[in-house]
Parts: structure tokens; sequence; C-alpha cells
């Protein structure tokens, strides 16, 4: 499983038929985020938790 796997802006998209990011990331953003090594080598700038229980898994038994 990557980071986008688990990132809030990572959505499947029904007319495409195949999950992609709706980050608000312009092409330098982009240019220089590739340059450094690619998304999946680091962690991505933009990236948001989307486990909405992440805040109160502690709290479980």
């Amino acid at each position: 499983m990557s980071d986008c796997d688990q990132c809030a802006y990572y959505y499947y998209d029904e007319d495409y038929e195949d999950y992609l990011c709706s980050a608000d990331i312009d092409e330098d953003d982009y240019a220089r985020m590739m340059q450094e090594g690619g998304l999946h080598r680091q962690r991505c700038p933009y990236w948001v938790n989307g486990d909405e229980y992440s805040v109160v898994r502690h709290q479980a038994f």
C-alpha cells in the first residue's frame, strides 16, 4: 500500500475508472517532486491522513 492509498485527496473517478489525486498541485511543484525522487520515495507535501478515526483510535480498548 502506498501513501497515496491512505491520503484524503486520493479518490476513485468513475469516468476514468481509476484512482486520482485531487490535491491542488501545480506543474512546478509536481516537477520538483519528480526530480527529488518521485511521489512514492518521499512523503508528498500535500499528503493528508484520510483516516477520520485516527484521532480516537488510541481510546479503543
